[in-house]
């Protein structure tokens, strides 16, 4: 029995073999995504992987429908599985805004579905980093966000040298198109064209761009000339400040094609340009009006970062960590008359917080021994009785060979500051 097409298996380490996923690395990443939305003071939520069809459709379009894992559920509803968050967010902070202050800042980790061709750095799965402010329209909330997109990626190693954020504005763009085009209904084409610039052949774009009525010559050299508008330069400045300039620039080959973007739009991209964008995000004003019907209107922004690009990233530049159990100790029973008092003995150093394994049935010692050191235990624990019959513990550092006796009762604090 194989897995789907598109699907992941996550393994721990060691793989069983190059194409293999880690569940070590999707938690060191984890980890580093929740430390940092946690030092800037973002909560973390949740919400259903199955969620009503028309919350996606809502947003999107009926065209998003070709890219969903959809059915009709036993109840007769037409349900899909999360393709995206933010629909989600926006219906619970429609539901929910006066119990919180504002401006409310909030992060997801969740693992979202689309039934689309796979590629290098997609799949028909990911776990995505969510994190959104909603309720501050002030253009200081794109600082705070970017900042910490930033911060979520340094906290993996990656530095200036490894990625930037490309910083445009929808603002800046739709002025460009409405000097050109009286028809915003075509708006959207225009976007989803200038979106493809870097993907498709340019009389392709060049043709479809003619169709509104401009000139692709003017959109490369509105491109070329990054002029920033004063709420870029003012993000630019919000940044400096904290020492971040070097991670962004203004680049207007950034749009996101996708509509619902109101304001500063971001995306980040590797500097080697290996791989598909690593996280994109921007200002979304109107899309929790749009999901609450009318009844609740709030300014959000947010960005998405997903897994797959990033962990390839990380591969590629060598800042995947080695990973192991990360065993305090492993309690040894050579002599089966003292499993009981081992067995007392590993519960207490648990239930203190120690990382503690032991053979579970009867072992010949050497085969214990071998097994901590596969589990790459800092200890190896075996209990002696002394001259005067009483237990105590002898404890050998697996890297020093270090050997020394001690109380049962300090064991714990010896293994205290060894992970």
């Amino acid at each position: 029995m194989e897995r789907l097409p598109g699907f992941r298996d996550f393994f721990p380490e060691p793989l069983p073999n190059a194409e293999s996923w880690s569940a070590d690395l999707r938690n060191h990443i984890f980890d580093a995504w929740r430390s940092a939305a946690h030092r800037y003071g973002f909560r973390e939520y949740d919400g259903p992987p199955l969620e009503p069809l028309d919350l996606f459709t809502l947003k999107s379009g009926d065209e998003i429908v070709g890219q969903l894992f959809n059915f009709t559920d036993k109840g007769e509803r037409a349900v899909a599985m999360r393709p995206e968050m933010t629909p989600t967010l926006a219906r619970m902070i429609a539901a929910s805004e006066r119990t919180y202050k504002k401006p409310i800042k909030w992060f997801s980790i969740p693992q979202l579905f689309r039934y689309e061709k796979q590629q290098k750095g997609r799949l028909r799965e990911h776990f995505q980093l969510n994190a959104d402010i909603i309720g501050e329209a002030d253009i200081a909330a794109e600082a705070e966000l970017i900042s910490l997109l930033i911060d979520s990626l340094r906290a993996l190693g990656l530095t200036s040298e490894d990625f930037v954020i490309r910083l445009s504005s929808r603002n800046a763009w739709h002025s460009f198109f409405t000097d050109r085009c009286k028809d915003e209904s075509k708006a959207p084409d225009f976007y989803q064209a200038v979106d493809k610039l870097e993907r498709e052949q340019p009389d392709v774009t060049a043709q479809k761009l003619a169709l509104l009525g401009i000139a692709i010559e003017d959109v490369n050299q509105f491109i070329a000339a990054g002029a920033p508008t004063a709420e870029l330069q003012s993000v630019l400045d919000n940044l400096a400040a904290r020492g971040l300039s070097d991670f962004v620039r203004v680049d207007y080959g950034v749009i996101r094609g996708l509509a619902y973007y109101t304001g500063i739009v971001f995306e980040a991209f590797d500097k080697k340009g290996e791989f598909r964008a690593i996280a994109g995000g921007g200002r979304y004003n109107n899309l929790v009006k749009l999901i609450s019907g009318g009844k609740v209107d709030l300014p959000a922004l947010g960005f998405g970062m997903g897994d797959v690009v990033l962990a390839e990233l990380l591969k590629a530049r060598g800042l995947v960590p080695k990973f192991h159990a990360n065993l305090h100790a492993y309690v040894l029973i050579e002599d089966e008359s003292f499993r009981s008092d081992s067995l007392r003995l590993v519960q207490q150093l648990r239930d203190a917080g120690r990382a503690i394994e032991f053979s579970i049935t009867a072992t010949k010692s050497d085969r214990q021994f071998k097994r901590a050191i596969e589990l790459s235990a800092k200890f190896v624990v075996q209990l002696q009785k002394g001259a005067d019959g009483t237990l105590a513990a002898k404890l050998k550092n697996l890297k020093s060979r270090e050997e020394k006796i001690v109380a049962l009762a300090e064991v714990s604090s010896h293994l205290e500051s060894t992970i």
